[in-house]
């Protein structure tokens, strides 16, 4: 017991000091750390798994709705980027530049991608010519890098893994629909496979992405109430095309601009999982997403015919497609309990001499420590409907706390008493105007606009909640990442 109190009391906890007890998850869970590079990380097995299996998911999905995979160079000629004045005004503090090649300045600087609708757009102008070559729906997994002056490992660094989507299709219509689609397969993943309930909508005017005519946003709530955007899909309409000059010929032979549109998830996700399910032991992963389900740990491993038996179940439960692994370390029990939860893993199998009488394992969650005897022979029929309650429990679980931290306010005053009572979002009605947004997020102490929810709202005869006007829209505020 003194290895595995050791082990639990490097972590900070939750309710003391949430930021440190994020930090001490991330290293202590061994997911990354920060390289010589400053802001930059070095994404270790655990954590980049977890990215692996994010991967490969939203892969399938994306390919199931018609996307390709590309990959485009990671730099920009300056004159490339600013053919979109508005889209490179809003990077522009975080753009990095490359000006020399070895000991040679460049005629020419190039930035390193802070994303790659200039690059898309230049391609596309080569290729688009004809109705036949539309649409074009591609996606790559690449890097990119933004020059951000804090950071903090998997939120935000300089260099971030992600997906970005860009697609143009011949018309506003089929534009908007595949916006509309990919946004939509980013609030099933994430709820589905990651557990963890959205507040989803459109952004604001200020809000939305740089050159665009809309942005969809799925927002999660932490456990400290703060947002976290996980992923956006954006319609650019026609402006990022007409800029590049990108035009095909319908049937008839008319000339036409095309629509674009730019969807991505980043690795900031894995900052969500943390934040949404961990807690003071440390990291606990869906069972959907974990790369690991379950640790066989055997007790009295030096009795005769237990690691005979881990290793048997160990084989079993590997050809029932569980990802399972054994800890046969000489470590104590206690610490691999302790090691175990801290790393997520969603269940562990605990097997000593009595069990092996008895035929039968002990499984224990690690969403809430509870303890099940599973017999021997059902283990790889049992298991499965184990993992799945527990993935549904922590859906479960993460939408009680964003319910009941959803509250709402019909003038300044509520909304600012509750902004400095109380932690989550606030819903209230606003009137369109971007300084009444901005007056809000001064005088609540930086809640700011999160979105316009996508659910109907009624709101005939809601006053703005700032300056008491006719309201035009519900908007939900809060603080954020």
């Amino acid at each position: 017991m003194a290895n595995e109190k050791k082990f639990v009391q490097k972590i900070t906890s939750r309710n003391t000091d949430f930021a440190a007890w994020y930090t001490d998850v991330v290293k202590e869970a061994k997911l990354c750390e920060y390289s010589s590079t400053k802001g930059c990380l070095n994404y270790l097995p655990n954590g980049y798994a977890i990215w692996e299996n994010i991967q490969q998911n939203l892969d399938k999905r994306f390919k199931e709705t018609g996307v390709e995979n590309v990959y485009l160079p990671m730099l920009i000629p300056e004159s490339l980027l600013n053919k979109e004045k508005e889209h490179i005004a809003g990077f522009a503090p975080e753009v990095a530049w490359v000006s020399h090649g070895g000991d040679e300045k460049l005629e020419e600087r190039l930035c390193i991608r802070p994303t790659s609708e200039t690059l898309f757009c230049d391609l596309w102008q080569k290729q688009v010519k004809s109705y036949r070559d539309l649409p074009l729906i591609w996606n790559q997994w690449n890097s990119v890098l933004r020059w951000e002056k804090t950071t903090r490992p998997f939120l935000r660094s300089r260099e971030f893994l992600w997906q970005e989507g860009h697609t143009i299709h011949a018309t506003r219509e089929e534009a908007i629909k595949r916006t509309e689609m990919m946004f939509q397969i980013y609030q099933e993943f994430v709820t589905n496979e990651l557990a963890i309930p959205l507040i989803s909508g459109k952004k604001t005017e200020s809000e939305k992405f740089a050159g665009a005519e809309d942005t969809y946003t799925i927002e999660a709530m932490m456990h400290d109430g703060k947002a976290l955007q996980s992923g956006t899909s954006h319609f650019f309409g026609n402006g990022f095309p007409d800029a590049f000059n990108i035009k095909y010929l319908d049937k008839e032979n008319n000339l036409h601009s095309v629509y674009e549109t730019s969807w991505g998830l980043s690795t900031r996700i894995i900052g969500a999982i943390i934040m949404v399910h961990g807690d003071d032991s440390g990291l606990v992963l869906p069972p959907r997403i974990a790369p690991t389900q379950t640790m066989i740990i055997p007790i009295a491993a030096h009795k005769e015919g237990v690691m005979d038996k881990a290793y048997e179940i160990l084989e079993k439960l590997k050809k029932a497609n569980i990802k399972t692994k054994i800890d046969a370390s000489e470590k104590s029990p206690g610490y691999k309990f302790a090691e175990q939860e801290m790393l997520g893993i969603p269940t562990r199998i605990e097997i000593g001499p009595k069990d092996i009488d008895n035929n039968q394992v002990i499984v224990v969650r690690r969403d809430n420590r509870e303890k099940i005897p599973v017999a021997i022979d059902n283990l790889e029929k049992e298991l499965p409907i184990i993992l799945e309650n527990i993935q549904k429990d922590m859906y479960n679980n993460a939408k009680i706390f964003l319910d009941n931290h959803l509250y709402e306010a019909n003038t300044l005053e509520e909304m600012k008493e509750i902004a400095s009572e109380k932690i989550g979002f606030i819903k209230a009605a606003w009137c369109g105007s971007e300084k009444c947004e901005e007056l809000i997020k001064t005088e609540t102490g930086g809640f700011g606009s999160r979105c316009l929810p996508l659910e109907e709202q009624n709101i005939e005869n809601k006053k703005c909640v700032y300056c008491q006007k006719e309201a035009k829209h519900y908007v939900v505020w809060g603080k954020s990442y």
